[in-house]
């Protein structure tokens, strides 16, 4: 892969078991709005949304069935991973959020969270 690659869950979405409601994720949100704020990060990562409901097939995919929870942060192989980054095959990924964002502010040159 030649970009890192983050998959958020599309906002607005509907939870059966909460009909006539709309959601989004608080932890895909907090990735969004750096996301927002920094659009050169475009071009560094790419960006994949897809809905809330599960299976999320373009997930499992590339990280398997038990790796299928949001956001997850697939890193590129430019760039070395670090140690605390799990692994599926060859990929490399990060599932917590806060982690996610100190990665992308290492990685991509923008501010770090506080």
């Amino acid at each position: 892969m030649s970009r890192d690659r983050i998959f958020l869950i599309t906002p607005g979405f509907e939870d059966s078991a909460v009909p006539g409601r709309t959601f989004f994720c608080p932890e895909c949100n907090q990735i969004e709005g750096v996301l927002a704020s920094h659009p050169r990060l475009a071009g560094a990562i790419e960006v994949v949304r897809v809905p809330f409901a599960r299976p999320r097939t373009e997930v499992i995919a590339l990280l398997g069935e038990a790796n299928q929870s949001l956001p997850v942060l697939i890193l590129c192989d430019d760039i070395p991973a670090p140690p605390d980054a799990r692994a599926h095959g060859a990929l490399r990924f990060v599932d917590d959020t806060r982690r996610i964002l100190d990665l992308i502010a290492e990685r991509h040159g923008v501010p770090h969270p506080h």
